[in-house]
This record gives C-alpha cells, sequence and structure tokens, in this order.
C-alpha cells in the first residue's frame, strides 16, 4: 500500500437535503439528512483509504463528543488516526449542510479559532515510508509542516487550496503541486476567468499548478500554457465531498508514481463516481470501481 500524509481539518456534518435552499427566516422540513464525517483532509484521507493508499492523517481537534465521532468514523474507513492531536478544554469543528435538489451546497461551519496552530511535530512523528503528502489550507501552520516535510524527503507535496488561500500562504509556496478549485483559484489571484487565473497562479508559484472546474473540467499550466482534460458527462446528485475525493486520489496518484495528466484523469473519475452518489465522502469510490469506469470510458 501506498503511504500517504493528509494535514488539516477534520469536522462533522449534519447534512440536509432539499428541494431549494433556505431564504427566509423560517422553519424548514428536509427531505432526507444524515450525519457524515467531513472536512478537507479528513474526506482525502478516506477517500485514499478507499482506493486502497495507506492513508495517515495529521489535525486537530477538541476533547469532546464530537471528536469521537470524528475519529470513529475515519477509523471505520481504515484511516490511521496516530497523529491526530486531541486538545483538553478545546472544541471540535462541526458544519451543518445544506444541498439542493441540483446537488449544490451551502455550508456552515464552526471551528476552535483557540486551538493550538503548531504542526511542527509532524516532521518526527510522520511515517517513514510516506509517497505523498497533501494538505489543505485550514490549518496553516500544519500546512506549512506538511509541505516542508514533503520537500525535505523529496516527495511530492500537494496543496488543496480552496479559498481563502492566503490564510496559507506560505504552505502554498512551499507545495510541488497545488490544486486549486476554480473559486480558490479565483481568489488566489484576483481574477475572475479560470484560464487566465490559472496561468497568473503558475506566475505566481514554484509548483505545478493545477485548477479544479467542476463539469468544465480540470485546467494545468504548461510551458505558458492552459491544457484542458474534460470532465467525465456525469448527472450529478450531491457535489459535497468532490473535491476533496479529487484531491485525495491526485494525490495517491502522483505517490504511486503516475504522471500528472494520468493522476488528473484518475482523480477525475473518482471524483466523478462521487458526484453521482448521495451521502458526502460516504460515496467516495473504492478502486475497482474507478478502475470499471474508466475502463468503460476508454
Amino acid at each position: 500500500m501506498t503511504s500517504i500524509l493528509v494535514a488539516g481539518v477534520a469536522v462533522l456534518d449534519f447534512v440536509f437535503h432539499m428541494d431549494g435552499f433556505p431564504r427566509l427566516p423560517e422553519k424548514y422540513r428536509a427531505s432526507g439528512a444524515a450525519i457524515s464525517g467531513g472536512g478537507n483532509a479528513a474526506n482525502a484521507a478516506v477517500a485514499i483509504a478507499r482506493l486502497e493508499g495507506d492513508a495517515h492523517l495529521a489535525s486537530r481537534l477538541g476533547d469532546d463528543q464530537i471528536a469521537d465521532m470524528i475519529l470513529a468514523d475515519l477509523q471505520r474507513d481504515g484511516v490511521q488516526t496516530e497523529l491526530v492531536k486531541r486538545h483538553v478544554d478545546r472544541r471540535s469543528s462541526f458544519s451543518s449542510i445544506y444541498i439542493d435538489g441540483t446537488g449544490e451546497r451551502q455550508i456552515m461551519n464552526y471551528r476552535d479559532t483557540d486551538l493550538p496552530t503548531t504542526g511542527a511535530w509532524m516532521a518526527d512523528a510522520a511515517p517513514a515510508d510516506l509517497a505523498a503528502v497533501l494538505a489543505d489550507t485550514r490549518w496553516g501552520d500544519g500546512a506549512l509542516a506538511a509541505m516542508e516535510l514533503a520537500k525535505a524527503r523529496g516527495l511530492p507535496g500537494v496543496m488543496d487550496a480552496e479559498a481563502p488561500v492566503l490564510e496559507a500562504e506560505a504552505a502554498v509556496q512551499a507545495a510541488s503541486h497545488v490544486a486549486f478549485s476554480a473559486q480558490g483559484a479565483l481568489d488566489f489571484t484576483g481574477l475572475t476567468d479560470v484560464a487566465e487565473s490559472t496561468l497568473k497562479a503558475d506566475a505566481m508559484l514554484p509548483g505545478k499548478v493545477i485548477v479544479t472546474d467542476g463539469e468544465n473540467g480540470v485546467a494545468m499550466a504548461q510551458d505558458g500554457a492552459v491544457t484542458w482534460f474534460p470532465a467525465f458527462d456525469i448527472t450529478p446528485v450531491d457535489t459535497l465531498g468532490a473535491g476533496d475525493v479529487w484531491h485525495g486520489a491526485f494525490t495517491l496518484a502522483l505517490g504511486e508514481g503516475m504522471d500528472e495528466a494520468e493522476a488528473i484523469r484518475f482523480a477525475s473519475a473518482a471524483a466523478a463516481i462521487k458526484c453521482e452518489r448521495k451521502g458526502g465522502r460516504d460515496g467516495a469510490p473504492r478502486r475497482q470501481e474507478v478502475m470499471d469506469f474508466l475502463r468503460d470510458r476508454a
């Protein structure tokens, strides 16, 4: 199994399905609901584990019931949680998520801003057999420690660059690969066009720049131009966690030795399968499902 370190947030999601998003200060009734683990890094770690990688999550939690639920859920999916730090008298993060009839979502998140921020301990605590490292922008100090660890070991260091990207600017600068969402790229560059943002970000950063743009596909800066990788033709029912699945699959693919183009196709297939299923990261696919999906579309 390919060993991947994922650093960032782990939360608990309270998910509600409805025809349309609430717009008035009234009581609404959901057509469906679920309680699920969430958070960029935690979702990516689950995706890696389901794709037959050895996922090690580094994160910060409070010492509360939410943390118990988060860890139990991760462990059921095979994620290694020995690098998750629990802090006394602090609260774990949780979110209320609304998903409308088209699969789009709104998220209200709480996180404890008094959680200790340092991630310096990762350098000594991380497994010796790592093949790649992934971090999100929600824990800036931890992301920087993760990218510095990847650089010190000569490994791919991938940043999941979600807005606001500047919360983890030092980590983004240290990454070998910066995989923006479209919103993240626009936020980082101040532009309004994804292709232009891809090129501007490439000029601003030393690492390889990639931008995921949903049904429009994936853009990658290459030799001063943008290469587009088309999205798979699917009917999405739930986009929650799809970006995190993409980042986890992409990082695992790099760790396994795929080049960027191969890794993008593999990750896009994993994310497409997830989008066809309800349930946030519960819809993350198994390895064989991704291989079958790719074979059918070869």
